[in-house]
């Protein structure tokens, strides 16, 4: 669905204090490393990431949603009673119930007539959240939503790393879980607006979604970990990506070369070279921040846009395009004019 009454009026990010290295990893791990002879420094020298960022201890999913919550407020100059609408879309979460949107919208103070759920789908969540609060903004059911993430990888780290560092632990096991290791902690959130109550601010014009369910055990988690076919992963969800594509430049017009920058959800080196030669994206259009925070989820692609604007790479009417892949497999492109 294309959108034309809905504007970003808010846009907000917070990078996890704590920096936790490759070589930190690979030094606890080097004794099973040693073990099972694996040589090759696949976290650095395959997957590209050096680093990713965790949180202090205590910090809840919806603990730093809020955050990123609040400064999206600040941004966009709204009061909290002014929201119709939160989504919470983060892997991450308090309790199986209730929902963490209940304990964000709680914790913001919003107003009892503003709906607050949860939205979960992977990596993808959300620009699916986007989605959903721009079709109510465009049939003028609220003026303004706030879509919120929080990832929190620590418990995934901590216990990947004890099943990882056993004496019993196999190859197999190695390569299955390694991906975990992948993941960073951060939290990002937006504010989303009827455009006439934000003149001047970027508009999101929506976007397209495909999917490719049959794919849904490619990669499987909890809380405490995740179990990953790296390769085939990659290898369908660029087909996949490659097919969405195809559908995006069918409804909103792209032209690759036109297009300004290309808001890519960070996952690895080798992923987000695949997925630029794939759709022939120059580089130099995508910025990256996997290497010192790792894949942060559905708060990728929020954080990268957000980093964009902080950098003062985004200029007036640049057409931004925010491409998201969630395992499952489900893939959403979508495009913001600033």
């Amino acid at each position: 669905m294309l959108f034309q009454h809905v504007a970003i009026a808010g846009l907000a990010h917070i990078d996890a204090p704590r920096r936790l290295s490759s070589d930190e990893i690979n030094a606890r791990l080097k004794p099973t490393l040693d073990r099972l002879g694996i040589k090759t420094d696949v976290l650095k020298d395959i997957a590209g990431i050096h680093a990713r960022r965790l949180w202090d201890e205590g910090m809840q999913a919806s603990d730093a949603a809020t955050l990123a919550g609040v400064k999206a407020l600040a941004d966009a100059g709204i009061d909290p009673d002014k929201v119709g609408l939160l989504v919470n879309t983060s892997v991450s979460r308090d309790y199986l119930e209730p929902s963490t949107a209940s304990i964000v919208s709680g914790n913001l103070g919003l107003g009892d007539e503003c709906q607050n759920f949860d939205v979960a789908n992977a990596c993808l969540a959300f620009l699916n959240g986007m989605d959903i609060a721009s079709r109510m903004i465009e049939r003028g059911e609220i003026d303004y939503a706030l879509v919120v993430d929080g990832e929190t990888a620590d418990l995934a780290y901590e216990k990947t790393l004890e099943r990882m560092t056993r004496d019993d632990s196999t190859e197999e096991d190695f390569r299955n879980e390694l991906a975990t290791l992948t993941l960073g902690s951060g939290a990002a959130a937006m504010v989303l607006a009827r455009a006439e109550l934000a003149p001047g601010a970027p508009r999101y014009r929506g976007g397209v979604t495909r999917a490719a369910t049959q794919w849904n055990k490619l990669c499987r988690g909890n809380l405490d970990g995740m179990v990953t076919d790296t390769r085939t992963l990659l290898i369908e969800g660029v087909k996949l990506a490659q097919k969405t594509f195809v559908a995006a430049r069918q409804a909103l017009g792209w032209v690759v070369e036109e297009m300004d920058e290309f808001v890519v959800h960070q996952v690895s080196k080798a992923h987000t070279a695949a997925f630029t030669r794939a759709m022939g994206i120059d580089p130099k259009k995508v910025l990256t921040i996997f290497g010192e925070h790792g894949n942060i989820g559905p708060a990728s692609v929020p954080i990268v846009l957000s980093k964009l604007r902080e950098m003062g790479r985004l200029k007036k009417g640049d057409r931004v395009a925010l491409l998201g892949i969630g395992s499952g497999l489900n893939c959403s492109m979508a495009e913001v004019v600033w």
